[in-house]
């Protein structure tokens, strides 16, 4: 008998996410004198799976759709008559929300290929209506269908940073597959803590220790715990800044997590994607506004390859490193600089932006959307640049056109022809 950590969903970050709200019923901590920025960045099921894969570690097999036919050849090419489609929204309570159109929840079991279509049909481009979406609501581009794994018992399980232990912590509850929050407010005993020395690295014996205070059975204890120190390796080789399972499952095979993906360098928040058609990278600042450009960039038909967020201090020369990691990814085939200016000024955006052109001597497209601090200098350290770097105001029509950009250049890299930009195009 195996150890399976079947994921629900990831939380956003540690202000609002449940292992931070098990930490805060059970530990008391100081406030802060002075609030720090927080950054972070939840990836989809799918993207996740990946990277656990990569790890070692077993996962359901699975794979993402973006159209209820696609849906119908990956459950087909799974093999299984039993198997759950998953909408890709990043969203708490995807089980119990509603789609416009009225299907009721974002995670149905299916029992062939043509009712895993029928289902993706009525995912696939509407809204999701959750309780942490509000009456907005979030559109599902793509559902993820993966066979069913059928659980013995659930438990909770998360790594995160925290400040009381300077480091990382383990967190883990024998109560899965409920809201932690609740867990840690009723039962604060339940909620199991096992800090991490993060010069030391994690030890089998503490891994070992805290899958026993969950309740794992003695015949399981060890594979659980060589399952957590596979994810603790993960935690720290990206850099995250949490992964939490829940629920971790205990069942007759492998494993499936969710996580989050963050890597520094200069002094700024790199996101790899896993861009498959019209790879547009995006800069910008804020993981809120990450995630707007995103979506905004989807509905408009593209697939971002990576993002990278240059925070609210970076300098012209961060700005220019920044652009030397994201090009040396050659699925970028444009760029859209999107910023709003408060504590990051325009003007410095706009300066390490044609440094990097210049020095860098990119060819690919890149559209600039700046606005805030300083947007009437950096609009005309801009203009003043003989180098070919497209304004626009309107986010809207920023991502629309570094969109068909994007086209343009795939189009030309398929028929292996050179494109040249001019100005105005």
């Amino acid at each position: 008998m195996a150890t399976s950590l079947i994921c629900g969903r990831l939380a956003a970050g540690l202000r609002n996410s449940g292992a931070r709200g098990a930490l805060s019923s059970a530990t008391k901590v100081s406030p802060p004198h002075c609030q720090q920025q927080q950054r972070a960045l939840s990836l989809h099921e799918y993207m996740s799976i990946g990277l656990l894969k990569e790890a070692g570690i077993s996962v359901p097999e699975g794979k993402v759709a973006s159209s209820s036919e696609e849906a119908y050849a990956v459950a087909k090419e799974i093999g299984s008559k039993d198997l759950v489609v998953k909408a890709q929204v990043l969203a708490g309570g995807r089980g119990k929300g509603t789609f416009e159109g009225g299907l009721k929840g974002g995670v149905k079991i299916v029992y062939s290929p043509e009712e895993a279509r029928d289902i993706s049909s009525q995912m696939i481009g509407r809204k999701l209506y959750t309780k942490q979406t509000g009456e907005a609501g979030r559109i599902c581009n793509q559902v993820f269908i993966c066979e069913r794994r059928y659980p013995r018992r659930e438990y909770y399980f998360a790594i995160t940073m925290e400040r009381s232990y300077q480091g990382p912590v383990l967190i883990g509850s024998s109560q899965g597959g409920v809201n932690i929050e609740d867990v840690a407010a009723e039962n604060p005993d339940a909620i199991v803590k096992e800090p991490i020395d993060i010069v030391e690295g994690i030890k089998m014996e503490q891994a070992v220790r805290v899958a026993e205070k969950m309740g794992f059975p003695a015949a399981l204890v060890k594979e659980a715990a060589e399952n957590m120190i596979k994810l603790y390796n993960l935690f720290i080789q990206y850099d995250a800044s949490m992964v939490e399972i829940n629920p971790m499952v205990e069942d007759s095979s492998g494993i499936g997590e969710t996580l989050i993906h963050r890597r520094q360098k200069h002094g700024t928040q790199y996101v790899h994607g896993d861009a498959v058609t019209l790879p547009e990278m995006f800069l910008i600042n804020g993981a809120g506004l990450a995630m707007a450009t995103m979506d905004i960039i989807k509905l408009h038909g593209g697939t971002p390859a990576n993002f990278l967020d240059v925070g609210g201090g970076a300098t012209a020369h961060q700005v220019t490193e920044a652009f030397k990691l994201i090009t040396s990814d050659r699925k970028v085939q444009a760029i859209l600089v999107n910023i709003f200016g408060g504590i990051m000024r325009c003007d410095v955006i706009a300066q390490g932006i044609i440094m990097a052109v210049r020095d860098l001597d990119l060819k690919i497209p890149i559209v600039v959307r700046l606005q805030g601090t300083r947007v009437d200098d950096a609009k005309a350290l801009i203009a003043a640049s003989p180098l070919k770097i497209l304004a626009c105001d309107d986010l809207d029509e920023a991502a629309k056109m570094v969109v068909k950009l994007s086209e343009i250049v795939s189009l030309a890299k398929e028929a292996q022809v050179d494109i040249t930009f001019q100005l105005p195009i």
